[in-house]
């Protein structure tokens, strides 16, 4: 906590010229006497820090000293107070408010010209497996929970190493001992999550990528022609380079996907307006599932 608040005290410091004790005691709730002898810690660090008394007084770093002040500039703190803001929107929990009071210069949020949502449309489907996950990132323990996937549900183990958020969801990553290999697991598919208490030793683990944490062994190609009605949709999703748009609007995208079943389900999601081109072992397989789900009307 004194570490903590020291480099609290040393960023309000490059954000602001002057701030007295008694506000840096406010800030971060404890003495004047407190806040004089982490001064003087920071003083003996090397960095010079000089108190005026009196009317228009006050703590500040001694003036021509050199410290990079573009570590925190204005704008950049701006981008790390929206971040934090975006944790806070799925933590179940108050450090991610409190840090940002303390990195704020005079205590007040401002980071309203980006504002990050992490959290779903019911945010207590992921927040609490995110503070267990963190939980057991930090003490190394092992996680276990239920997991649903297209080929079924399974129980897993894992060592725990990172929370990862992409492709607009939140996923866990780590060592899968029923695997015996790293796997990414999305959070609104783990049911029964707990922690083992059983400890582990931390791999060296591969550097993130997410192309390399993506797994994607046995992916299927396939070429696909979308109507024109959902090119928005094609834009959300692909972007503009991948498809290739045709004077009509209508767009011709050759993707991979993970297997059959959820691809099917994919095109199934655009109604009439997807028609799967090649190879023509999918045009049939997919053209089966139509007439089975016509079988039940």
């Amino acid at each position: 906590m004194k570490i903590d608040r020291q480099i609290g005290i040393l960023s309000i410091l490059l954000q602001k010229e002057k701030v007295t004790a008694g506000e840096l005691a406010e800030r971060f709730e404890v003495s004047k006497r407190t806040i004089i002898r982490d001064i003087e810690d920071i003083n003996k660090a090397g960095i010079p820090i000089v108190s005026e008394r009196g009317f228009g007084g006050g703590i500040s770093i001694m003036e021509g000293f050199k410290i990079d002040r573009t570590l925190l500039t204005s704008c950049e703190m701006q981008g790390i107070l929206a971040g934090l803001k975006g944790l806070d929107s799925v933590s179940e929990t108050s450090r991610y408010r409190q840090l940002m009071d303390k990195l704020s210069a005079d205590g007040t949020v401002r980071a309203n010209d980006i504002i990050i949502d992490l959290s779903s449309w019911d945010k207590a489907a992921v927040a609490d497996k995110i503070e267990l996950i963190r939980t057991a990132i930090n003490g190394c323990e092992k996680i276990s929970f239920t997991y649903y996937s297209p080929r079924g549900e399974s129980s897993r183990t894992v060592e725990p190493y990172s929370l990862i958020f992409q492709w607009s969801n939140w996923y866990v990553w780590g060592w899968c001992e029923n695997r015996g290999d790293y796997r990414m697991f999305k959070l609104t598919r783990l049911a029964d999550l707990r922690l083992t208490g059983e400890k582990f030793s931390r791999r060296e683990i591969p550097e993130y990528s997410c192309d390399k944490l993506r797994h994607t062994k046995g992916e299927i190609e396939a070429e696909v022609r979308f109507d024109s009605s959902v090119k928005w949709r094609i834009i959300d999703e692909f972007g503009t380079e991948l498809p290739r748009f045709d004077e009509d609007g209508s767009a011709q995208v050759t993707f991979t996907w993970s297997d059959v079943p959820s691809f099917y389900q994919y095109i199934l999601s655009f109604g009439d307006k997807a028609e799967i081109i090649s190879p023509k072992e999918y045009r049939s397989g997919y053209k089966n599932l139509l007439k089975k789900i016509l079988e039940k009307y």
